[in-house]
């Protein structure tokens, strides 16, 4: 068998494979096709291993008034049962603010939220027991809507705005006003491995903790506060999910909290795993949003002035709500300048389980009100969409936008106060446009629609600009841990977790770049709180940002003692040394190069004692947020991206599909261009589910009915677009100082999906000639588009 690193391959003199820029497979791609990767509820379970199923509220809005569990105590296999009084430590485990119990102790808030739990031998034994439970309740009113919630002033977190100019003087001096509502419901994570957690007690009182989490170290602290034990007796580790997309930032830590009070009630290792029905029904999804616009243009659709609110239906707690409403008002404006804005949040409680993080963070729900607007006001003047949409952008200059100086407003600065510095957008749309052939599509689909009685066509070019951090200050930092071996093997040890995105390899690929060796000598570790600590959740589109940026500090500091070193060794300066093709470089004074293979430089330097490990940091530079003014930069970069969209209708049944998507995205300065592409078609196929095909109902009563596959439709092979073109743009690095001037690409994606839906109300609209913007809420679904061509047929029977 080949060694990892052999002599052959030591004397070898040819670039360094794998390194940042280059196209990688993902780091367990292998694996996971052989079906050979370990997640949780693969590991081995060690002998005496408990198994836990929870008993939830069966009503919406409830008190307590008694509880017997006597009979589910005796029941075959149960070894405990607890309830909160049974918790030592906080019975709150909210992840910002209070108001998700652990445990319930007598106001039940949602249909599911646990009350009890319980351990027994086997799973199926704990989840037969779960049903003897003798709970009397008192129903009391619940609120289970936006508008309800509006209506009697019930938010979990105060009302938020932000203000730029005058907008109701704006509006009031404006050429055309229209206004519009809209609502969105919300998405179900449908991670293909469901929540999960394997908790094992340790000698001095302590729990180590096997978790799908993307966030292990909020994990590990409130493993800690419901146990009363210090941080430090908490080991968290993550070597991989299959899945997130923002379901496992809070929503993985009740899991381990409850897993973690059996563990210490019984002495024994327990293990959590949620059935698909338990999880969609007990776990938090994408807030649904109620929004509306008031706006005003001029002639030529220049938007003079905005009123937006954006009401998120938040659930019963405020879970992570602050931050995702404060994002669905940061994108209300997505890609354009909206002039004088004023821009309300609201945060409305309802009796449901609590909405959460999803991929976009409740951007896309902002930008979505944003292109309802262009597309709107493209129907009032009897303009095509993309024409007003180009005039709108950030940093189109236009004469009938002069101030009082007689200079032409620069038209890129937010409503929030931040300057949009890389007006990437006009460029990448007039690509975009180009290889695409909108024009021609245009004309071509007017025709076919005109001579088609029943089936149109639709076509949408919408852009993205998504501001990318965390909108809390303090998370946009990370660390990282890195070993040098003696046989030249590098160890990688980094605050981010693996969950599909590629982030292990890119993070690996970083590493080798550093040290310019091949990417198989790299090798980076699960995600553990006993090698980093205090980590910030993956999320918020930072994963490779700030954790890149981490190992290369890492890296860097190891360079400096081995460069040192290899400069007294060679007699000369430390500007003379390199590191280039899987080997050390010295230049000596006299012209002479010394070539020393990368492992075999790394055992001399070890003999000479120079240190080959190091931790490294980042935060990132520049951002700031004064909620108080609603003014500052709460994003360190935009990434931009544009996606056409051409769909089919069926006017008699609402039926359509989307037969082509043309994509090209802002990454920067690709760290992993293969990587980006599926990032994108994954993001893109997830946005387009959304607003079409992922539908949650929930019964009068607060239940949610859509609670498995056989109800709720997730995007599958044959939705994806017949014709689906991707790229990425060039020559574009990042004006910041990011790793290698790269660009997040987790999450902007997602709202290329927009395109779908704006291409569905397009075709619908064309049975109007274009003068008319039928109301479409999303998801989108065939009854939805269908309810649309309805009122499209109303209006024309009345104008």
């Amino acid at each position: 068998m080949r060694k990892l690193i052999d002599v052959e391959d030591n004397k070898r003199m040819r670039p360094a494979k794998g390194k940042t820029g280059e196209s990688m497979k993902h780091e367990s791609a292998a694996k996971q096709v052989a079906g050979t990767a370990v997640y949780v509820d693969d590991m081995p379970e060690l002998p005496n291993t408990l198994h836990v199923a929870v008993g939830g509220s069966q009503y919406a809005h409830a008190f307590i008034k008694s509880m017997d569990l006597s009979a589910v105590e005796k029941a075959p296999g149960v070894v405990k049962v607890i309830t909160v009084k049974d918790v030592p430590g906080h019975t709150d485990i909210g992840p910002v603010f209070p108001g998700d119990p652990v445990l319930v102790e007598s106001e039940c808030e949602y249909i599911g939220q646990p009350i009890f739990a319980i351990a027994a031998e086997t799973h199926e034994q704990a989840k037969a027991a779960v049903g003897l439970a003798q709970i009397q309740y008192k129903e009391l009113e619940p609120t289970l809507t936006v508008d309800k919630a509006m209506k009697d002033q019930f938010f979990v977190r105060p009302t938020h705005s932000h203000q730029r100019g005058d907008a109701d003087k704006a509006l009031s001096e404006s050429e055309h006003v229209i206004s519009a509502d809209f609502y969105v419901k919300g998405q179900e994570h449908f991670y293909l491995e469901g929540q999960i957690s394997t908790v094992v007690p340790t000698e001095d009182g302590g729990m180590d903790v096997f978790t799908s989490s993307q966030h292990p170290t909020e994990v590990q602290k409130l493993v800690a506060e419901v146990l009363d034990i210090s941080i430090n007796k908490v080991n968290v580790e993550v070597r991989r999910m299959g899945g997130g997309f923002g379901g496992k930032e809070t929503q993985a830590a009740p899991l381990a909290c409850i897993a973690s009070l059996l563990a210490h009630h019984t002495k024994r290792p327990v293990k959590y795993r949620m059935s698909r029905g338990d999880d969609m029904i007990m776990t938090g999804k994408r807030h649904a949003f109620q929004n509306d616009y008031k706006v005003g243009f001029n002639e030529q659709g220049l938007i003079q002035g905005a009123v937006i609110n954006v009401a998120g239906q938040c659930g019963n707690s405020p879970d992570l709500s602050d931050a995702i409403v404060d994002r669905a008002m940061f994108h209300s404006d997505n890609a354009y300048y909206l002039n004088n804005a004023t821009i309300t949040g609201y945060r409305c409680k309802t009796h449901t389980v609590s909405a959460t993080a999803y991929r976009g963070f409740g951007g896309p729900q902002g930008v979505i009100t944003a292109e309802l607007m262009m597309d709107d006001i493209a129907r009032h003047l009897g303009e095509d969409p993309l024409t007003i949409r180009k005039r709108n952008l950030y940093g189109v200059k236009h004469d009938s936008m002069r101030l009082e100086d007689g200079s032409i407003d620069p038209r890129n600065e937010t409503h929030y106060g931040q300057t949009v510095e890389q007006e990437v957008l006009p460029e990448l749309i007039s690509q975009l446009e180009e290889s695409s052939e909108y024009w021609k599509r245009r004309e071509e689909i007017k025709q076919f629609n005109a001579n088609s009685a029943f089936l149109k066509k639709g076509l949408a070019l919408t852009p993205v600009k998504f501001g990318i951090s965390f909108t809390v200050q303090f998370l946009n930092q990370a660390g990282a841990l890195v070993h040098v071996y003696t046989d030249g093997s590098i160890q990688v040890n980094h605050g981010g977790t693996e969950m599909g995105q590629g982030l292990y390899v890119k993070v690996a690929q970083v590493v080798a770049n550093e040290f310019q060796v091949d990417l198989d000598t790299i090798q980076v570790t699960a995600t553990r709180t006993d090698k980093v600590s205090n980590t910030s959740p993956t999320a918020a589109s930072s994963g490779s940002d700030l954790n890149g940026m981490a190992a290369r500090d890492a890296c860097l500091r190891i360079k400096a003692g081995m460069i040192k070193y290899a400069a007294e060794l060679n007699g000369t300066s430390e500007d003379k040394i390199r590191f280039e093709s899987n080997h050390v470089v010295a230049v000596k004074a006299d012209g002479e190069e010394v070539w020393t293979p990368f492992a075999e430089f790394t055992q001399n330097a070890y003999t000479a004692r120079v240190p080959l490990f190091s931790s490294g940091h980042y935060q990132t530079p520049k951002i700031h947020y004064d909620r108080n003014t609603g003014k500052g930069r709460p994003f360190y970069y935009f990434a931009n991206g544009a996606s056409v969209s051409e769909v089919i209708v069926d006017t008699l049944t609402g039926e359509y599909k989307v037969t082509r998507v043309d994509i090209l995205q802002d990454v920067g300065a690709s760290l992993n261009p293969a990587i980006d592409i599926g990032q994108i078609e994954g993001a893109y196929i997830q946005g387009m589910g959304w607003l079409t095909t992922e539908d949650l109902v929930w019964s009068d009563n607060g239940r949610l009915l859509s609670n498995g596959p056989a109800t709720y439709k997730i995007p599958a092979v044959g939705d994806t677009p017949i014709d689906f073109r991707v790229k990425l743009m060039e020559q574009l690095p990042n004006k910041e100082e990011t790793i290698y001037r790269s660009k997040a690409v987790g999450e902007p994606p997602f709202m290329l999906g927009i395109s779908a839906w704006s291409a569905l109300r397009d075709a619908v609209s064309s049975m109007a000639e274009y003068k008319f913007s039928p109301p479409m809420n999303a998801p989108a679904t065939p009854e939805c588009v269908l309810n649309a061509v309805n009122e499209t047929r109303k209006h024309i029977a009345n104008s």
